[in-house]
C-alpha cells in the first residue's frame, strides 16, 4: 500500500510513482493470470487536496495500469472525491475494500 500524506507539490509526482512502481515489482503483484489486481493508495493524510493532488493521483494510476493494476484509494474524503469527479477520474473515487 502507498501512503500519501499532506499537501503535495508537483515535485512528489515523480518520487511518488516510483515508490508505488519499486512495490508493485517487489512484491510481485502482477501475477502472470491477466487477471487485474489492485494497488492501494491511501491519501487519508493529504491535506486540502487541491489539482496537484488529483495529477499525482491520476499519474499513479497511470503507473498501475502499466504493471496491469488497478489503483484504488483509501481514506479519501468528500473533497478529494468532488475534486475527481468534476476532471472525469470518478473511476478513482472507489474506495478500496478494507
Amino acid at each position: 500500500m502507498l501512503v500519501v500524506r499532506g499537501r503535495l507539490a508537483m515535485a512528489d509526482t515523480a518520487r511518488l510513482c516510483e515508490e508505488l512502481t519499486v512495490q508493485i515489482t517487489t512484491r510481485g503483484a502482477a501475477d502472470g493470470t491477466g487477471a487485474i489486481g489492485e494497488a492501494i493508495c491511501d491519501v487519508g493524510g493529504l491535506v486540502r487536496p487541491d489539482l496537484v493532488a488529483v495529477n499525482t493521483l491520476a499519474r499513479l494510476h497511470l503507473t498501475a495500469r502499466r504493471h496491469g493494476l488497478r489503483l484504488r484509494l483509501r481514506g479519501a474524503d468528500r473533497e478529494l472525491h468532488l475534486l475527481l469527479g468534476l476532471v472525469g477520474l470518478s473511476v478513482l473515487a472507489e474506495e478500496a475494500r478494507p
